[in-house]
């Protein structure tokens, strides 16, 4: 048999969010990353999506261990619903493994679970893999590259990085270990494509700290600011800036307060106990001395933020002496969002400030010059675009070609692709499950296409019950049936439409009685499609329509 080495995206390519790959040899096999994704506007009443292991299930006793690169949702959240299914060990670096700690309590998952923290420049086995954790700069501490050496050769995978020169807090991404690593030869480079449209080069966290003591300078008005919670960098530089200008810091918003709380535990944030205080105590100080930091950048409807703009919030009213600085960028698919929470922000007559005006935010990804950097450093025989959207995977294996990869030695994949790499080059013939788990409120994986499909006719055209009296004895209708309509129409306004509808329905029960009086499926079916037929004609609509024979 050939020796072969398989990668198997489950997640996080030909999207954003969601990222999950399999790399296997032999009877080994090492996950890296287990993210969830958020709901499309087509996916009513979802609350997460998690990428389908269904390939892990049937591989179960290969799995030798689950390595997450970095803290964000949308590489450990799925992690409570993989462990649901499957024992697995994690390995992952102390911040993100305390995290998922707290992720796996809410789910009452933390007791049997095994994870084990390493530091960057560590290297351990797990199988026939030896993984080795590198140091790269994010937008979250903590955060490593993979170089993992497996029988067919080094494997190198980036996770979410970007070129620091001056960060905030910590060293520069580990340049000199990549270089070595490309020295020695890399077989395949799996590369974050998030911010590949993007040109230039990164910038530095220090910018966002000149915006801030700018917007702080002067300010007569109480600050509040949103960021997204796990920017510990930023939540730090936040409070020093405040510090700086003798104002109390207050946080609200879950999410924040357990990131501050874990951060500042293991040393990546500054004990600030002069300066934190609690909401009731700053309710209770000068506004111009008073800064609150706030979950709610994206416009989430349960934030801090969304619930003080909609006067909400239990603690904090807005008014026009409030200054509030929105310090994100929005993922794609949430601008209308956040443009419906500052729209209400200026309705209380909020000072609003956000990225369009001013640097209150950059990105965690690399741009094009770092991604062309990155692969100029490591030096790969194959390249494999990840973490993006299909049209960026293209574009980033464009630079790919520019930086000497041969384009024949480019792969780009989807979700479920078999990826076989032998010592004679690369295939990919075979696919596996890679799809969508919904999560519905307690409710996991029950949610299908059927469901999301009849919940999009309601959400467009509404229901339509109709409700038949029906007397087997004389194969007929007794009595008028009743019409029952949600999101529809309302009936007392439409007699007419609703006297027809009726009729339509009498006509198609008893036809069905007059084939068999006894076969109330028929019936219901013979209803269901002539009052759909009727609609249609009538009103160029589909309702939802539900047929009840009632027998008497």
């Amino acid at each position: 048999m050939i020796p072969k080495l398989k990668v198997v995206p489950l997640g996080g390519l030909g999207e954003i969010g969601k990222n999950m790959t399999v790399l296997e040899y032999g009877n080994d096999i090492i996950v890296i990353d287990c993210g969830m994704g958020f709901p499309d506007e087509t996916m009513y009443g979802i609350d997460v999506v998690y990428p389908d292991i269904s390939y892990l299930k049937l591989n179960k006793e290969k799995i030798r261990g689950l390595i997450l690169t970095h803290g964000h949702e949308d590489h450990i959240g799925a992690v409570p619903y993989l462990l649901r299914e499957l024992d697995v060990p994690i390995y992952t670096t102390s911040l993100t493994a305390a995290l998922v700690e707290l992720k796996l309590e809410e789910h009452d998952l933390l007791y049997n679970s095994q994870i084990f923290t390493k530091k960057a420049g560590s290297v351990f086995r797990l199988g026939c893999f030896t993984i080795e954790f590198i140091h790269v700069n994010h937008s979250i501490p903590d955060t490593v590259a993979l170089a993992i050496t497996t029988p067919l050769g080094m494997v190198v995978h980036t996770a979410d990085f970007k070129f620091d020169i001056t960060p905030t807090s910590g060293k520069m991404i580990d340049v000199a270990r990549l270089g070595q690593l490309g020295n020695e030869g890399v077989l395949l480079l799996l590369s974050d494509s998030t911010n590949v449209e993007k040109p230039g080069h990164s910038d530095s966290e220090m910018k966002v700290t000149k915006s801030f003591d700018t917007l702080f300078k002067g300010c007569e008005k109480r600050i509040i600011i949103t960021t997204f919670a796990s920017n510990v960098h930023r939540l730090q530089q936040i409070i020093n800036v405040a510090k700086k200008y003798g104002r109390k810091v207050a946080v609200t918003g879950r999410s924040m307060e357990n990131v501050m709380h874990v951060s500042t535990v293991l040393g990546y944030m500054e004990s600030q106990e002069d300066v934190i205080v609690s909401l009731d105590a700053i309710n209770k100080l000068p506004k111009k001395q008073t800064v609150i930091i706030s979950t709610g950048s994206q416009g989430e409807s349960m934030s801090a933020l969304y619930r003080m703009a909609f006067s909400e919030h239990k603690q904090i009213q807005i008014d026009s002496n409030d200054r509030i600085i929105i310090s994100a960028s929005a993922i794609p698919g949430n601008e209308t969002m956040i443009t419906r929470v500052i729209d209400e922000l200026y309705r209380k007559g909020a000072e609003v400030i956000y990225d369009k005006h001013t640097d209150l935010h950059v990105s965690g990804h690399a741009p094009q010059e770092d991604l062309k950097m990155m692969l100029a450093l490591i030096r790969p025989k194959y390249f494999m675009p990840v973490h993006g959207e299909y049209r960026m995977l293209v574009k980033h294996a464009e630079l790919g070609k520019l930086m000497g990869v041969s384009p024949s030695n480019i792969i780009i994949g989807d979700n479920g692709d078999m990826i076989e790499i032998t010592k004679k080059g690369y295939r990919c013939e075979k696919t596996v499950s890679a799809g969508e788990i919904l999560v519905d409120g307690s409710g996991i994986g029950e949610i299908g296409s059927v469901v999301l499909r009849d919940r999009h006719r309601l959400a467009s055209d509404g229901m339509v019950v109709v409700v038949v009296p029906y007397s087997a004895e004389t194969a007929s209708v007794n009595g008028t049936p009743e019409i029952v309509t949600r999101g529809f129409i309302y009936v007392k306004d439409s007699e007419e439409l609703i006297d027809k509808l009726t009729q339509a329905a009498i006509v198609a029960c008893e036809t069905a009685a007059g084939i068999d009086p006894n076969d109330v499926n028929t019936m219901k079916s013979k209803i269901k499609s002539a009052v759909t037929s009727f609609l249609l004609k009538e009103t160029k609509r589909t309702p939802m329509v539900l047929p009840v024979v009632v027998e008497i």
